[in-house]
């Protein structure tokens, strides 16, 4: 499970989520500075960070590297919500504590989430009892 990340390697993840193609140190610190004053070598730092946590793979291009997210924002977010999930000692309790804290909208998008995944992974239901309840089938 991956920790959560810091407030700066998420401001950088989040632009290399969402741009969504190979960038650069140059293009994020730029994007960044719109927003904060901050130098290229810690945008520099935190990007080999990020690739040594295995967040990001990189190539070289030229004298610099381009940066690639290893895996989605979703991905993330669902590996925190799984962890979180899994550290309470009433899980049950865990999932009615955070469905209540949901919107409305939220709810609408988690019974969606619910009716894919029931779709592209049906269980396996056990077959209709008889009117005897022998649990035999009426061809």
């Amino acid at each position: 499970m991956p920790r959560p990340l810091g407030d700066l390697e998420d401001a950088v993840m989040t632009r290399v989520w969402q741009w969504n193609r190979p960038v650069t140190v140059r293009e994020v610190l730029e994007d960044l500075q719109q927003e904060r004053s901050i130098a290229y070598t810690t945008v520099m730092t935190v990007m080999d960070n990020l690739h040594q946590k295995g967040w990001v793979r990189r190539e070289v291009e030229g004298r610099a590297y381009r940066y690639t997210a290893v895996s989605t924002r979703a991905a993330y977010a669902a590996a925190l919500m799984n962890e979180a999930w899994a550290q309470s000692d009433n899980p049950a309790a865990a999932l009615i504590a955070f469905f209540g804290m949901m919107s409305h909208d939220q709810r609408e998008a988690l019974n969606d989430a619910i009716r894919i995944v029931q779709r592209d992974n049906p269980i396996a239901t056990p077959p209709e009892q008889g009117a005897e309840g022998t649990g035999a089938q009426e061809r």
